[in-house]
């Protein structure tokens, strides 16, 4: 019996994916756990319809993150955070994620995800720094930072 499976099942097919099963199991575990569907040709064009209608908002979100990534790795864009810091050139304290997202959002209107921001650990000395960020799978860029005694 052919199936399309809603959802992953281990060992037996990926969710999208339309794949020949015995008819017991198919009728027994996957079509009664919501797990797959019988694969008639009206849901094999309905699923992929919808394949087309994800992989244009996947392109629509990778062009999306190219612009991001262009602005941020301009060579005017800084973000400039005033910090506490002691003669060493040791801040009091550190800068986290949070606080070079909320800078760059105030400074220069992007706004992204802290969990994108690849920062190992808080940002600890004065001076330039270079952030990592993912914005997309296979798209990253380069943000930087630059942290001011106050």
């Amino acid at each position: 019996m052919k199936v399309i499976f809603l959802e992953d099942v281990r060992g037996k097919g990926k969710r999208g994916q339309v794949k020949e099963v015995p008819d017991g199991y198919a009728r027994n575990f996957l079509i009664k756990g919501g797990k797959a569907q019988l694969a008639t040709p009206q849901s094999i064009s309905q699923l992929q319809a919808q394949q087309k209608a994800e992989e244009k908002i996947a392109a629509n979100e990778k062009a999306e993150a190219k612009q991001i990534k262009e602005k941020l790795e301009a060579d005017e864009t800084v973000v400039a955070i005033k910090s506490k810091a002691g003669s060493d050139s040791r801040l009091f304290g550190s800068v986290p994620s949070k606080q070079i997202v909320t800078a760059l959002a105030d400074q220069y209107g992007i706004k992204i995800d802290k969990r994108k921001l690849n920062l190992p650990e808080p940002i600890k000395t004065l001076g330039y720094t270079n952030v990592p960020v993912k914005l997309y799978n296979g798209v990253n860029a380069k943000i930087r930072v630059h942290i001011t005694a106050e």
